[in-house]
């Protein structure tokens, strides 16, 4: 990465903004707790013309160039973006390419009339597909799959919803198609299905609603939504989901979509500094612990263990700290809220955190018999069953997709 790991500090750097994310400054020195300081020398990246054009756009956007003004010379570009003449040229050429400006020989590269009107729209969007596919290209000059570019920007946009301190939304609102109602447990996977499925059915609109597993179940009872996501484990009957869909609708036929097998297990700092290895650790008084909500198949996991060794609730520090989603989990510990939490494999790799898997838990979308049949539940379902999305689930990492896309009935 270009940037410095969390915890290290970089001298100032004058080169533009949008350079230093392809890489530092010669010169730059950055200090990394006990780690010596080391030199970091100049890297260009091959879409730094990108970088270039965004940011001339957004100086269009605000106003500093008005129509017929000319743009500054290629070469004068090249000296403040400390780059090659023909890096420039080519972000003016994308430019002129989205009708934004144009090239007069003598005359150099001016804005063009009605830059700013309705258009906008669309070069913006050819902008971020431009962009998306630098990202795209850059992840597989490095050795990466399409599934795995794809998972981890499902996972930043994720992590970027947590970090403004909301829920994850559904999509936007949109003016035709067929909306699907998601409740259920947070799962990253779930990010993952909702782009997949707008790919392969754009009509079908996936609306998720993080309410837990019961809440799910519950809600899909009620039929306030269409499908639920549930991982509830029964300790009676040391299995997942059946015992619970059993209960809550008697005589109706439910289906079991399998999206996974996860890795459910503590979620703790880097390194594991308090050396935890399992829930008897959590009444440590050292240890504090961020929860998840009352109805999520965690906490309900999570109650059955302290029940199984006779621990309180009251016996464990943080317990009543609660969290909607195993991004948040997470991003307490993170930011040493707590010194643990109870969550996912793949929520801990996004963070950059240690993990202590604890238990294997089968996450699936429950749907009632009538709702089975609909054509966007089966949309839901070819979506599930295809290779991509599970390709896509294993980039994530701690997922078993083994028995994805397998239904099982209830009823």
């Amino acid at each position: 990465s270009a940037y410095p790991p969390a915890g290290c500090r970089s001298s100032a750097i004058s080169a533009p903004t949008g350079y230093l994310k392809h890489g530092f400054a010669s010169g730059t020195r950055l200090t990394c707790g006990r780690m010596s300081s080391y030199q970091v020398v100049k890297k260009q990246s091959p879409f730094l013309y990108q970088e270039i054009a965004e940011s001339l756009r957004r100086r269009i956007l605000a106003g500093e160039w008005q129509p017929g003004e000319r743009l500054p010379p290629v070469r004068e570009m090249a000296r403040q973006w400390n780059c090659t003449p023909g890096t420039v040229s080519r972000a003016y050429r994308q430019l002129a390419q989205e009708n934004l400006v144009s090239g007069h020989r003598g005359g150099g590269t001016q804005v063009v009339a009605g830059a700013l009107s309705a258009e906008r729209p669309f070069w913006a969007w050819a902008n971020l597909v431009n962009r998306a596919e630098g990202f795209l290209l850059e992840a597989l000059g490095q050795g990466h799959t399409p599934a795995q570019a794809q998972a981890a920007l499902s996972v930043a946009v994720a992590r970027w919803h947590e970090l403004q301190g909301r829920p994850l939304p559904g999509p936007a609102p949109f003016a035709s198609g067929v909306e699907l109602r998601f409740a259920g447990s947070h799962d990253l996977t779930i990010e993952l299905l909702g782009a997949s499925l707008a790919e392969a059915e754009p009509a079908v609109k996936l609306h998720t609603a993080y309410v837990g597993s019961l809440g799910g179940l519950m809600a899909l009872a009620r039929d306030e939504a269409d499908v639920a996501g549930t991982h509830l484990w029964d300790a009676e009957e040391d299995a997942y989901n059946v015992p619970f869909v059993r209960r809550l609708f008697p005589g109706r036929r439910v289906a079991l979509l399998t999206v996974a097998h996860r890795s459910l297990g503590l979620i703790v700092p880097p390194g594991n500094p308090q050396g935890l290895t399992g829930v008897q650790d959590l009444t440590r008084a050292e240890v504090r612990l961020v929860n998840r909500q009352a109805g999520s198949g965690t906490r309900v996991w999570l109650d059955a263990q302290l029940a199984r060794l006779g621990v309180a609730p009251q016996d464990v520090a943080g317990y009543e700290r609660e969290e909607l989603t195993h991004l948040a989990v997470a991003q307490a510990v993170a930011q040493g809220e707590a010194t643990v939490g109870l969550g996912i494999h793949a929520a801990a790799a996004a963070w950059g955190l240690g993990f202590v898997p604890l238990t294997r838990e089968r996450y699936e979308l429950a749907c009632t018999a009538r709702g089975w049949r609909s054509e966007a539940v089966r949309a839901l379902v070819e979506t599930v069953r295809s290779r991509r999305f599970r390709e896509a689930v294993t980039a994530l990492g701690g997922y078993d997709t083994a028995q994805t896309g397998q239904e099982r009935w209830v009823g």
